[in-house]
């Protein structure tokens, strides 16, 4: 079976489509390999699986982490959510860009965001459930937040009427971020690693 990136964003940001067989019984996939992980690019180093559900409207994000790095693949496996990665990389061509995509659990995409990015989720079934393979383990003192509705931005989200975690709803501006000295944990530079600086 094949994986292969379907598209990619902010230069770093991919989209990865697996191959799935499927017939009367079911179906069976291959959601991640080293070998075809490695050729494509990709990071082959993960350290933590994190699993998470939520109720129609729940919004989370937008978090990052530097220490130690911390990039994400995301994927939905039950209902659909829209995920999103925005580029927070000191002198990136793409600083304060976002991208978005909707993905189920029936189409099987999943969306790889290198650190650097911040990224987030929103439910659009009355139940999702997400899970991400991540590149570093969780620090809770190096790790941080971007206002889901930051203007600068500008993310189109689908849902309006969100519910968002205290922590979520009092996150700082990208412009406060970049003003912070632990922003320059992610300086873009041209040859710039998916896994991290």
């Amino acid at each position: 079976m094949q994986l292969k990136i379907e598209s990619r964003h902010l230069g770093d940001v991919c989209v990865v489509m697996p191959d799935v067989f499927q017939d009367s019984r079911g179906f069976f996939t291959e959601v991640f390999r080293a070998d075809q992980f490695k050729a494509l690019g990709l990071p082959v180093d993960f350290v933590q699986d994190n699993h998470s559900g939520s109720v129609r409207g729940v919004l989370r994000g937008l978090h990052f982490q530097w220490e130690p790095l911390m990039g994400k693949l995301m994927r939905v496996t039950r209902g659909k959510a829209f995920l999103v990665a925005v580029d927070i990389r000191k002198g990136s061509p793409t600083l304060g860009k976002w991208f978005g995509t909707e993905v189920s659990a029936e189409d099987r995409k999943q969306v790889w965001a290198p650190a650097g990015f911040a990224r987030g989720f929103c439910t659009l079934s009355d139940f999702a459930e997400i899970q991400y393979k991540c590149t570093g383990v969780y620090n809770s003192r190096a790790e941080s937040g971007i206002r889901w509705d930051d203007p600068e931005i500008g993310i189109e989200w689908p849902l309006k009427d969100v519910q968002l975690s205290d922590k979520d709803r009092n996150a700082q501006t990208l412009k406060q971020w970049l003003a912070s000295p632990n922003s320059d944990n992610f300086t873009y530079s041209e040859n710039y690693n998916l896994v991290g600086k």
